[in-house]
Parts: structure tokens; sequence; C-alpha cells
């Protein structure tokens, strides 16, 4: 199996804080790590936001092909996949089956999401025990809104 950058780069992540923690545990003084991939990731994962783009979806972040997979594939499939929809006080959090093809849709079409519309926080949680998939989407103070007019076809139960 091939990981994608970002998934080798979060495994990365990952075992360099369980190493450190490790060496803390072990009576070792735990460090953080002076650069590279991992550091980079953590500061970006808690680094907020340089620009505020536009609520607005901006298709033109995908070419064509991209753009007929992300709106006219993978968007009605997951929507039929979905198996519930909770209200957050800035977004929503959408439930779907914990299999891994419908994960990997999942990752496929956050990828688009990203690009087309980076005002979101988006998150992938998968909960333990093969349970469902959690994808939350929030964000600063009109998201939620926007995703109730542009994305209201997601959030219908």
């Amino acid at each position: 199996m091939r990981l994608s950058p970002v998934v080798t780069l979060s495994l990365f992540a990952l075992v360099t804080v369980l190493s450190s923690n490790r060496s803390a545990a072990a009576g070792g003084a735990a460090r953080a790590p002076q650069g590279g991939p991992a550091a980079t990731a953590r500061s970006a994962t808690l680094a907020p936001a340089t620009k505020e783009s536009p609520l607005a979806c901006d298709v033109t972040a995908l070419n064509p092909a991209e753009r007929k997979r992300h709106f006219d594939e993978l968007g009605p499939r997951l929507r039929s996949l979905k198996t519930g929809v909770r209200e957050l006080p800035d977004g929503y959090e959408l439930a779907f089956p914990g299999d891994a093809p419908t994960y990997r849709l999942l990752a496929e079409w956050v990828a688009g999401e990203r690009a087309c519309c980076p005002f979101f926080d988006i998150d992938v949680r998968s909960a333990r025990e093969a349970g469902p998939v959690l994808l939350t989407l929030t964000g600063r103070p009109g998201v939620k809104r926007f995703i109730e007019v542009d994305g209201a076809a997601w959030i219908q139960e």
C-alpha cells in the first residue's frame, strides 16, 4: 500500500511525538524536534490562518475533470451514504459508515473541498471499534450559514 504524502507526514509526526514521550517517561528529557516535517506539521496545525478567503466556492480551483468528479460523482455518492447530521454552534458534523471504501471517498472529497472552499475547517474522525467516520465542517462566522445555503443537500436528514 502506498501512503499519500499527508498520511506519511502525519505518521512521521506521530512517531516523533511518541518517541519523545517515551524518552521523557524513561527519565530522559523530552525535547521538541528542532525542525523537519514533524515540526512543520505541528506548527501548521496550530498556526492561525494568515488570510481569509471569501465565503464563496471557487470552482476554478479544480480543473474540469476534478470538478466533475467532486460535484457530480463524489458529492452525490457521499450524500447517499450519509447516516446522520448533527448541528454544531459553528457548522455541522456528518456521519458516514466506517468502512474503508467510504473513508477513501471522503478523503478524496475533502481534498477537493479544501481547494475550492479554503475557508472551511474540515475534520475527518474515525470512531473507535469500527464506528462511523465523522466529517466536521466548521469555520469562522458565516461558514455555518454558507453550509445551510450552499450545502443544504448535505445537511438534510
